[in-house]
């Protein structure tokens, strides 16, 4: 007797197990604002000039919108350290998170108010050799570390076995990529929808690589962004809260849009900046 070509599945109460469904894990802990705490030890002086400083900011802010070619800034250098330090901690931390390795090496974070950055500059001895807050969609370092490190055209490498798609991805990129404008729209290519094999993103990565410029977001699980070898195209990974890879993509654009403040940040971050000097003045 051949055998019943459709298995006998069971049906009906008592008839299916105690197992669920595994589902990836989506992101989880969304960030939302909450005002900064002063610290415990501060001098009033320092309290006093920190004050003074946000007001000279806020104004500024005011008289600019977001995105203006000089954005609203403050330069910190020459400010005590104490200053300083309380600045950094009052104003605490945000969702967006930067360094460059090149062709100066840079770090920048989001305050706990959006659209408003801290900036450094680190020297070749790792000391901070510029110091500024600045309200801008994100800093313009950015933007110049990519243009100064990447190339306006690559040499594909040679093809490995086991590719599929590879070979026509890059080609895709690198046509993107040259003509790409400035203030264009993302072309972004989705790599989990797309049938490409392990070969295929071993390709790109040797081809693309990781670059100078590294930012991180964490306002929805984490999400990863990269500069490459080439100009004005970058990695864009999403990750869950476990650290799992949920969504790649590469974007050919002058900065992806996760980084970038927004003008609702920014009228918000202006009337939540206003009422937290208030609070400074009357501590």
């Amino acid at each position: 007797m051949k055998p019943f070509p459709i298995p006998v599945v069971p049906v009906g109460p008592g008839s299916q197990t105690d197992e669920s469904p595994e589902y990836l894990a989506m992101p989880s802990g969304m960030n939302t604002f909450r005002a900064p705490r002063l610290p415990e030890t501060m001098s009033d002086a320092d309290l006093a000039r920190a004050a003074d400083i946000l007001d000279q900011l806020l104004a500024d802010m005011r008289a600019r919108p977001l995105g203006a070619a000089q954005p609203a800034a403050v330069d910190l250098a020459a400010e005590p350290r104490g200053v300083r330090d309380l600045l950094t901690e009052s104003l605490g931390f945000g969702e967006v998170s930067a360094f460059t390795l090149a062709p100066t090496r840079i770090r920048v974070q989001e305050t706990a108010f959006a659209a408003l950055w801290r900036v450094l500059e680190e020297g070749a001895d790792g000391r901070i050799v510029a110091d500024r807050l600045e309200a801008s969609p994100v800093p313009a370092e950015l933007y110049a570390a990519m243009r100064a490190t990447t190339l306006p055209a690559l040499t594909p490498p040679p093809l490995t076995a086991g590719m599929m798609n590879g070979e026509a991805l890059l080609a895709e990129v690198q046509q993107q990529s040259a003509r790409h404008v400035a203030g264009q729209a993302a072309h972004v290519i989705n790599l989990t929808l797309l049938p490409v094999s392990e070969a295929d993103l071993d390709y790109l990565y040797g081809a693309l690589g990781h670059r100078d410029v590294s930012m991180l977001s964490r306002g929805y699980g984490n999400c990863r962004v990269t500069s490459t070898r080439l100009a004005n195209v970058w990695w864009v990974q999403y990750f869950n809260s476990m650290d799992t890879l949920i969504l790649n993509t590469i974007e050919v654009v002058d900065m992806p849009d996760v980084v970038l403040a927004a003008d609702e940040d920014y009228a918000d971050t202006i009337e939540r900046l206003g009422e937290y000097i208030a609070m400074l003045r009357e501590s």
